[in-house]
């Protein structure tokens, strides 16, 4: 078994597809860990604020069935790939760890670069592994936010609770 991570956005209905999307996640897998939620401002994009978290579980799924079964998720939840990329969304899941893997191969960049460059990202991955070191760098992930130009990119909790018990 593997640990991976998920990074969970939505700026489109925002509560409900985050509410579904961990739900989703927790009957496919066992042992669920899910940072908070944060919201922030479109990054490289117009557009409604995101509503993004990260969620950690394991598997014993290869890379690329983890990333197919994300995919699927985010189709059930109407995500439109149809236009361009950068582009409002009702859900965004992407598995931006996998263990300590280094990957760049069949449409999948592991680490995803979001880890270390985005606010969205770095924040609830330090909050609920930051001890976890990045694959390439070796750094702690909480180092890498403490050092974080967190001026650069908005970013704030919101009071979303998700536990277990409130998605049922």
């Amino acid at each position: 078994m593997v640990r991976v991570f998920v990074s969970i956005g939505s700026n489109i209905d925002k509560e409900i597809h985050v509410r579904a999307a961990v739900t989703e996640l927790r009957r496919r897998y066992a042992d669920v860990v899910v940072s908070s939620v944060y919201e922030s401002e479109p990054v490289g994009m117009q557009g409604e604020n995101f509503y993004n978290l990260v969620v950690s579980f394991a598997t014993d799924l290869p890379p690329q069935a983890v990333a197919d079964a994300l995919r699927e998720i985010e189709s059930r939840h109407q995500r439109d790939r149809s236009g361009a990329r950068f582009v409002s969304r009702t859900l965004d899941l992407d598995l931006i760890l996998y263990g300590d893997a280094v990957l760049k191969e069949d449409g999948l960049a592991i680490p995803r670069a979001e880890v270390t460059a985005c606010a969205y990202a770095l924040w609830p991955l330090a909050e609920i592994a930051g001890d976890t070191r990045h694959p390439e760098s070796g750094e702690r992930f909480c180092d890498l936010w403490s050092r974080f130009d967190k001026t650069t990119q908005p970013i704030w909790p919101v009071d979303m609770t998700l536990d277990a018990g409130a998605e049922s």
